[in-house]
């Protein structure tokens, strides 16, 4: 998947658009796409949408020229043939697809879970794995100080991950009104995805 269409932008026929290419505005470039409705759509121009995330988009699609056309590509999806897709420029990039279903081990070859999706809110790119057994996912930085190795040929990738990983999150100490048994939402530390450098941790 390269990118998926969101809600209706103004009056004549833009649409927001999450692009999932390593440059978000990249995706424009790769001439007609597939739609998960089996049509074939063609992005004619897009620019980053203001106030949003970096690989959210507002776009023009040939053919779309009204609010409700554009309401009605809300979910759909933009896909794209692999052998279309340009090879990786280095060792550190990836395409979010071959991450996804990665077996996750610790460095001693403990087996953590598996990695669900890969995405990013605005800080980077981010691990989701799921555990062994049942239980909430987890989210992990996907940087060299975290992921030290990734092994798609092998189905799988070594993460240096805390011990508590997979705990339940606290309240946050200074939120009077949350209990301290009380459970909160994990706050995340996002075609390709590329390891950063490493972080402190």
């Amino acid at each position: 998947m390269l990118g998926e269409f969101g809600r209706a932008h103004g009056l004549k026929g833009e649409v927001r658009l999450k692009s999932a290419t390593a440059d978000p505005l990249a995706i424009a470039a790769y001439g007609p796409l597939r739609t998960s409705r089996g049509d074939t759509l063609t992005l004619t121009r897009v620019r980053s949408a203001p106030g949003a995330a970096p690989d959210i988009l507002i776009a023009v699609v040939q053919g779309v020229t009204t609010r409700d056309a554009a309401e009605a590509l809300n979910r759909v999806e933009l896909l794209l043939d692999r052998d279309r897709l340009p090879p990786p420029e280095d060792e550190d990039e990836f395409r979010l697809a071959d991450l996804v279903g990665l077996s996750v081990e610790t460095p001693t070859g403990t087996p953590l879970g598996r990695v669900i999706a890969v995405p990013n809110y605005g800080g980077g790119d981010l691990l989701e794995i799921a555990p062994l057994g049942r239980g909430p996912t987890a989210f992990l930085p996907f940087t060299k100080a975290f992921v030290p190795l990734v092994d798609i040929a092998a189905r799988r990738l070594v993460a240096d991950a805390p011990n508590d990983l997979f705990a339940p999150a606290r309240p946050y100490p200074d939120d009077p009104e949350a209990s301290s048994d009380a459970p909160r939402a994990r706050r995340p530390k996002r075609l390709q995805g590329k390891r950063n450098p490493e972080v402190p941790r």
